[in-house]
């Protein structure tokens, strides 16, 4: 259900740029998702539905994925991480607790689980678009 924390923190961030940027509504929004957020595409765009202010009542809302980049902290490889690889048990924890990735994910070259995410985690607004 994060993902109904997430479409009010996006659409008041949406709405405080339209009311800065003087838009009297806006008609597009889009928001990137990092791969490792896990979030569930269809119920942030309901939540949305839902949720939105006069200003974005006729909003159209993108959903763009960040790929996710891991580098490990003991060879320095980088690689990228693909959820669908994993057996479901294994992608439906990750999906609950993100942090455990390290307990099913190691290093392609050295074996090691101690990596960092280098990209891949997060939402972010990344363009507001809309009329004077």
């Amino acid at each position: 259900m994060h993902e109904w924390a997430l479409a009010e923190a996006i659409l008041k961030s949406a709405k405080e740029f339209a009311d800065s940027e003087g838009l009297r509504e806006v008609t597009e929004v889009t928001i990137r998702v990092g791969e490792l957020q896990q979030v569930e595409p269809p119920i942030l765009r309901f939540a949305f539905s839902e949720m939105k202010s006069e200003t974005l009542k006729n909003a159209k809302f993108h959903i763009l994925k960040a790929k996710s980049t891991l580098k490990c902290r003991v060879c320095a490889t980088k690689w990228h991480f693909d959820m669908k690889k994993l057996d479901k048990a294994t992608a439906e924890a990750i999906h609950f607790v993100p942090e455990v990735a390290h307990t099913y994910v190691k290093c392609p070259k050295c074996g090691s689980p101690d990596f960092e995410i280098a990209s891949g985690r997060g939402v972010w607004l990344e363009s507001v678009k809309g009329a004077k």
